[in-house]
């Protein structure tokens, strides 16, 4: 597998070397160990999943900076829910959580930089990359 690594900024900063690197992952992943594809149901859920536990976490956060009971019990429930919706993948659990790890990595970085509207530093880009690089060992480990 060839990956380009090209490094330009855009003008906020973002690396589109990220970019081209998990675009090629996910074509390359959306092949399974026993070769059948993964389906878009699990790249849905995982996505879902992702998305209820970062912003879980997000509700939390803010409940706990306001003092508001109330809402770090909501974000608390959302974050519950991330477990029960990452389950619905029938994977083995090791298998199942080391890739999920990614797109929960991957979408927390997004919700730092788009939502959070943080300035992320290339270091994080790049360990998401090594990340990324991880859950495709996993994915594909037994190919190896």
């Amino acid at each position: 597998m060839v990956f380009a690594f090209t490094h330009t900024r855009c003008k906020d900063g973002f690396s589109d070397t990220l970019g081209v690197f998990i675009y090629e992952a996910l074509i390359i992943s959306s092949f399974s160990r026993e070769g059948k594809r993964m389906t878009y149901f699990a790249w849905l859920v995982f996505i879902g999943a992702a998305i209820l536990e970062v912003g879980g976490d997000a509700v939390v956060r803010k409940g706990l900076r306001g003092s508001a009971p109330i809402i770090i019990l909501i974000g608390c429930a959302i974050l519950g829910s991330y477990g029960v919706v990452v389950n619905m993948v029938k994977w083995d659990f090791s298998k199942l959580l080391g890739v999920y790890v990614a797109i929960f990595a991957l979408i927390s970085v997004l919700f730092g930089r788009f939502v959070f509207q943080e300035n992320v530093p290339n270091a994080t880009w790049i360990g998401l990359a090594v990340i990324v690089c991880g859950a495709m060992i996993i994915q594909f480990g037994s190919r190896m």
